[in-house]
């Protein structure tokens, strides 16, 4: 049976460019998420897990674009596969499509693990970087969302009763951290 060519795409962040991912490749429907990839719980991902049938091609830039870690990597392979769906990934130039050999299980790992691997030297320099611009003084972390008066009007209004919830909207930011600047007002 002969399924649909499907592509999907992630970047990290909204400013960046899907362009270049599957440039060039003509399919059928794309599913393109806009958000980090620490974890599987992502929009399009999620539709595109539902949406895929038996026969289906899905076409991925790279491994890393559809996990960041092996055993997410892994997990939605095997469950692509499970359904009938051949996962393509173009960087790595490697198909898995449920009747794979031990060698391209292997590679398959191998490759995650690589990605996993190489996450992680990047965070963990990242971090020094971090430690070494606030010894110098050059790192002042991120800016607050509110201002100082801001912060002093939702704290008022949260010790008056006011819903969180509400106030989060209402100043534009997040529950957690309408909580955060809570604690520190105290």
């Amino acid at each position: 049976m002969k399924g649909q060519k499907l592509g999907y795409i992630r970047v990290s962040t909204l400013d960046q460019n899907t362009e270049r991912q599957l440039e060039g490749i003509n399919l059928d429907r794309k599913f393109t998420d806009k958000a980090s990839g620490k974890d599987t719980n992502r929009n399009q991902l999620e539709e595109l897990l539902l949406f895929a049938r038996t026969g289906d091609i899905i076409i991925i830039h790279s491994m890393d674009r559809l996990a960041r870690n092996l055993n997410d990597l892994l997990r939605v392979v095997q469950l692509l596969t499970d359904k009938g769906v051949c996962v393509q990934f173009v960087k790595e130039n490697l198909s898995f499509d449920g009747e794979d050999s031990p060698m391209s299980k292997l590679m398959l790992s191998i490759m995650g693990a690589f990605a996993e691997f190489e996450r992680s030297l990047i965070r963990e320099r990242q971090r020094e970087g971090i430690a070494l611009a606030k010894k110098r003084g050059v790192y002042k972390g991120r800016k607050k969302a509110l201002s100082d008066d801001d912060i002093s009007l939702l704290a008022s209004r949260a010790n008056d009763g006011e819903n969180k919830s509400q106030l989060a909207k209402e100043f534009g930011i997040s529950r957690e951290t309408v909580y955060q600047y809570l604690r520190q007002s105290k």
